[in-house]
């Protein structure tokens, strides 16, 4: 993985992606430590951290961790989720968060010159392409080593880097270790929960 201490880095974070990744490699994501890892590469411009809300509930699962983020260096970017109901009566909810990442980076091309983008949605592949014909490289982060596995395939090719995030010990602690931070996974399972019906 190539990186230089003069580069100017901006992290983009498809919050329900990665923690679907992590989930399924059972490892627990250190925020703190995320964001040390990747100062101590360049020049850290920016974190952006993308994820919808349930805003109905008198208690969002999801609530604690937005709130550390936001105080701790982290650049949120939320939306409310909208429910709404199928053909068949299924209550449905609905949170996606693409168009906001990618509007994003496509904003801050020229400002950086190092993109990482935390998710392995085929969908970005035709984004990743246009912020390197601006001249950033990208580097994207997800797992090959879940079944199935978590990152497209055309992301992965077009990415100019790619880290599978079972190999990232630098902000990974296995779930079964003391984790760093104060938040439980039951707090994620109903966030987690709503992002696989929609």
């Amino acid at each position: 993985m190539a990186f230089y201490t003069e580069e100017r880095i901006a992290l983009f974070i498809d919050g329900s992606n990665l923690y679907s990744s992590a989930r399924a490699l059972n490892l627990e994501i250190d925020y703190k430590k995320l964001l040390e890892a990747f100062s101590a590469k360049g020049r850290l411009v920016r974190a952006f951290y993308y994820t919808a809300m349930v805003e109905d509930q008198e208690y969002s699962p999801i609530r604690p961790l937005i709130d550390w983020l936001d105080y701790n260096g982290y650049t949120l970017v939320t939306k409310p989720a909208k429910e709404f109901t199928d053909p068949a009566g299924r209550r449905k909810v609905k949170g996606n968060m693409d168009i906001e990442l990618a509007i994003d980076m496509l904003e801050l091309s020229s400002s950086i010159d190092h993109a990482v983008l935390f998710s392995g949605d085929g969908d970005f592949r035709r984004l990743v392409e246009a912020v390197q014909r601006k001249g950033v490289r990208v580097t994207v982060v997800s797992s090959v080593k879940t079944n199935p596995p978590m990152i497209a395939d055309e992301l992965r090719r077009q990415a100019d880097f790619f880290m599978d995030l079972n190999d990232m010990t630098s902000f990974t602690n296995r779930a079964n270790n003391s984790r760093a931070d104060d938040y439980y996974e039951e707090d994620f399972e109903e966030l987690e929960e709503l992002e696989e019906r929609a």
